[in-house]
C-alpha cells in the first residue's frame, strides 16, 4: 500500500485542531465527510474568479461557470462507469435524489394496489419517500428484513416478489450496520421478474469502487458531502429509457423547452430534472473531490479503512459489556455499538469532552434499533484520514469512562 496517510492528514486542515484542549479525533465520517483543501480552494475560486449563473448567461464568467459544472458531470459519469451523461441528475442530496425517484417513478410507473420491497435496515431517507409516494398511489409498502447478525434475508425475495412489485429501495452500505449489501445478486433477482431497483449508494461511494452498469441498477444514488465533497449536492443515476419515461419532479427555469399559457413541453435529458438555480459551486468543488479520491486510488483507500475497521473491532471486544451491532464479514465504513449498563448518549457526551467526535442516537434508522429493542446506539466512522493511533486513544477513552460510569 502507498497510502501516506501523514501526508493525507495535511490535506485536512479541520483535523488540525483541539476541542476542549483535546486533539480532535473525528470519527463521525458517516454522517459527513471532511473536505480536502483542494475542494475548499476550488470553491473560493470559482468565487472570487468567474461565478456566473450557468447555462443561461451570454458572456465569460457565465461560459467559464457553465464548462466546469458540465465537465463534472461528465467526470461523475466516468467515475460511476455509466453509460451517459444525461444518466447523471445533479441534485441536493442522496435525500432529494430518493424523493426525485419516489415521486416521479411513482407517478409514471406505479398504481393502486402495486408493492415496493424495503429492506429493514435502511435509512429514513429510502423508507419516508417510498411510504408518501405509497400513500399518494394506494400502493403497499413489504418489508425485506435482516438476521441479528447484520445480513439482508434475501433469500426471501422469491416469496416477497409478486406479479405486484415495481421496485425494490436497497442501501448498498447500511449506515448502521455497515453490512455491504449483495446488490448485483439482488438486481438479478428483481430483474429476473421484472422488477427495478434503486440502490441508495449513500455510504457506499467513499468505500467501494461502484460500477452502475456491471451492477445493473436502474437507479444508484448518493451524496457529495459524504465523499470528501460540498454539502447541497447529490447525484441520481438512472437508466435512461426509464428516466426519459419519468415526468418531471419540479417546475421551474432550465427544465423546460418552451413556455405557454397553453402548454410547456419539458427539456430533455437531463436538464428535465434540474429545475432552477443549482448549486454551482458544490457541484464543481465535487469534481474536485472526486479527483482527489481518484488520485488516491480507491482501492487502496477501501483497503485501509478496512484496516482501520478490523483493528477498532478487535479492540472494542476486548471491553466487557460490548455489544456490537453487525457482525458480518462484508462490512464497511462504521461500527455500531452499545456498552451494558450505559446510556449510549452519556457515553456520546463524555467523549465529546475528550475531544472525540462520534455520531449517537437512533442514527436515522428507527425500524433497526426497533429490531434490536435499543432506544439509541453509538457510532464511530472512519474515513482515509483516520488512524490506527486515533483508534488506540478512543479506545483508552473509552475504557476510562467504562471505568466511570459502569
Amino acid at each position: 500500500m502507498t497510502l501516506d496517510i501523514a501526508n493525507i492528514r495535511k490535506d485536512f486542515p479541520i483535523l488540525d485542531q483541539k476541542v476542549y484542549n483535546k486533539p480532535l479525533i473525528y470519527f463521525d465520517s458517516a454522517a459527513s465527510s471532511q473536505k480536502p483543501l483542494c475542494v475548499l480552494k476550488k470553491e473560493e475560486q470559482l468565487h472570487v474568479e468567474y461565478y456566473g449563473n450557468i447555462h443561461r448567461g451570454a458572456h465569460y464568467l457565465a461560459d467559464q461557470a457553465t464548462n466546469d459544472y458540465e465537465a463534472v458531470r461528465d467526470l461523475v459519469k466516468d467515475f460511476i462507469h455509466a453509460k451517459s451523461r444525461e444518466q447523471i441528475i445533479f441534485t441536493k442530496g442522496t435525500t432529494e435524489s430518493i424523493n426525485l425517484v419516489a415521486f416521479s417513478y411513482g407517478e409514471a410507473f406505479v398504481a393502486k394496489g402495486d408493492e415496493i420491497i424495503v429492506t429493514e435496515m435502511e435509512h429514513h431517507a429510502n423508507i419516508v419517500p417510498w411510504q408518501m409516494m405509497a400513500e399518494r398511489k394506494g400502493a403497499k409498502i413489504v418489508k425485506l428484513p435482516f438476521a441479528d447478525d447484520g445480513r439482508l434475508e434475501i433469500e426471501l425475495l422469491d416469496q416477497l416478489i409478486t406479479e405486484k412489485t415495481k421496485l425494490i429501495a436497497v442501501a448498498h452500505v447500511s449506515n448502521t450496520l455497515g453490512t455491504i449489501n449483495p446488490v448485483k445478486e439482488i438486481i438479478s433477482k428483481a430483474h429476473a421478474k421484472g422488477v427495478k431497483v434503486l440502490v441508495d449508494g449513500a455510504q457506499a461511494m467513499s468505500h467501494l469502487k461502484v460500477d452502475v452498469q456491471e451492477l445493473d441498477a436502474d437507479f444508484y444514488v448518493f451524496s457529495a458531502h459524504k465523499i470528501y465533497g460540498p454539502n447541497g449536492v447529490g447525484i441520481m443515476y438512472g437508466k435512461k429509457e426509464l428516466l426519459s419515461q419519468m415526468p418531471p419532479y419540479q417546475g421551474g427555469g432550465e427544465m423546460i423547452s418552451q413556455v405557454t399559457f397553453e402548454k410547456t413541453t419539458y427539456n430533455e435529458l437531463p436538464y428535465k430534472f434540474e429545475a432552477g438555480t443549482p448549486h454551482i459551486t458544490g457541484v464543481i468543488a465535487f469534481g474536485e473531490a472526486i479527483r482527489y479520491l481518484q488520485n488516491l486510488n480507491i482501492e487502496e483507500v477501501a483497503t485501509y479503512e478496512h484496516q482501520l475497521l478490523d483493528y477498532a473491532t478487535g479492540k472494542l471486544l476486548e471491553i466487557p459489556g460490548m455489544q456490537i451491532y453487525g457482525t458480518q464479514k462484508e462490512k464497511s465504513g462504521a461500527i455500531t455499538f452499545n456498552i451494558e449498563g450505559i446510556h449510549p448518549f452519556d457515553l456520546g457526551t463524555m467523549l465529546d469532552k475528550m475531544g472525540i467526535a462520534v455520531r449517537t442516537g437512533r442514527l436515522c434508522a428507527d425500524p433497526v434499533m426497533d429490531h434490536y429493542q435499543q432506544p439509541a446506539m453509538i457510532r464511530i466512522s472512519f474515513a482515509v484520514y483516520n488512524t490506527l493511533e486515533e483508534i488506540d486513544q478512543f479506545i483508552d477513552a473509552l475504557k476510562k469512562l467504562v471505568a466511570m460510569l459502569g
